[in-house]
């Protein structure tokens, strides 16, 4: 695998950006994702992160091709 340099600092830099964007644009929605995500057992946030990864994963590869 061939990574640019810089390749993984700019991409934390975008998932900031981003971040930043959603607590900007909607913070009253984002706290009430985080109530609900607090209400929420362990193991099913696992598997929502498992999935977000794989996704991401995913959605990784389509671009590179």
């Amino acid at each position: 695998m061939i990574v640019q340099r810089g390749g993984f600092g700019t991409a934390l830099c975008l998932v900031a950006v981003i971040e930043g964007l959603i607590l900007f644009a909607a913070p009253r929605g984002w706290q009430r994702m985080a109530a609900e995500a607090q209400k929420m057992p362990p193991q099913r946030l696992r598997l929502v992160g498992a999935v977000a990864i794989a996704l991401g994963l995913i959605g990784l590869q389509l671009l590179r091709f």
